[in-house]
This record gives structure tokens, sequence and C-alpha cells, in this order.
């Protein structure tokens, strides 16, 4: 499972695995850095909460933002942010695609359905 992991989830992730950019547990670098690490548990956390309340289209936009302005703000700028923020701008980027994604499989699933009885009735 371990290799797996190493292998595949920074193909997955599109992800750099810099060294200084990743979490450390007793000297072994996690599989991805520290935002692609929170992107993870983000899309976890999406999925699990999907099943008690449903996602806000607007809160779903708004918690994508922070990850692309931290990015934009280091990549444009002589800023570096450090490993926790990145993290947390991760988990919430996983979750507001995730929840995008929910909500418009859902829709579409709900066209689909009225499409369906609409062709029923004709």
């Amino acid at each position: 499972m371990v290799k797996w992991m190493y292998k595949w989830l920074p193909i997955i992730f599109g992800c750099h695995c810099m060294d200084s950019r990743s979490f450390h547990i007793k000297g072994n670098k996690f599989p991805v850095c520290a935002r692609c690490t929170g992107e993870l548990f983000g899309i976890i956390l999406a999925f699990v909460l999907c099943i008690f309340v449903k996602p806000n289209l607007i809160m779903s936009f708004v918690v994508l933002i922070p990850m692309v302005v931290d990015g934009l703000l280091q990549s444009l700028t002589k800023y570096e942010s450090n490993n926790i923020k990145r993290f947390i701008t991760g988990i919430l980027f996983g979750y507001g695609i995730i929840s995008l994604f929910i909500i418009s499989t859902n829709a579409a699933f709900q066209y689909g359905i009225e499409i369906g009885r609409s062709l029923k009735q004709n």
C-alpha cells in the first residue's frame, strides 16, 4: 500500500513533492507535499460530509479562493507560504472541488430524471 501511495499520489495530484514543502514523520517524507496532502484530506472530508450535509454552491466556490490566492502570491511575489497554510488551503480546495463535483453530478442526475419523466408522459 505504501509503495502504491508514493508512486501514484504524486501522479494523481500532479505534485512537485518538494522536500521543504512536505510533511515529515520520524524522518519519513509524506508521498505528496503539504498542499496536496490537504487536498486529499479535503476530498475525503467532502465525501464524508455530503452524507450528512448538502453542499452549498456559493460556499463551494468561495473555499477555492484561499489556495488560488496563496499559490498566486507565492508564484508572483517573494512571499513564501508555510506548510500549515498550504495544508489548510489544500483542505479547503479539496473540499470545494469535490463539493462542486457532487453538486454538478446531482444536478445532471436530476435533469436526467426530469427528461425521463417528460419522455414517459409523451
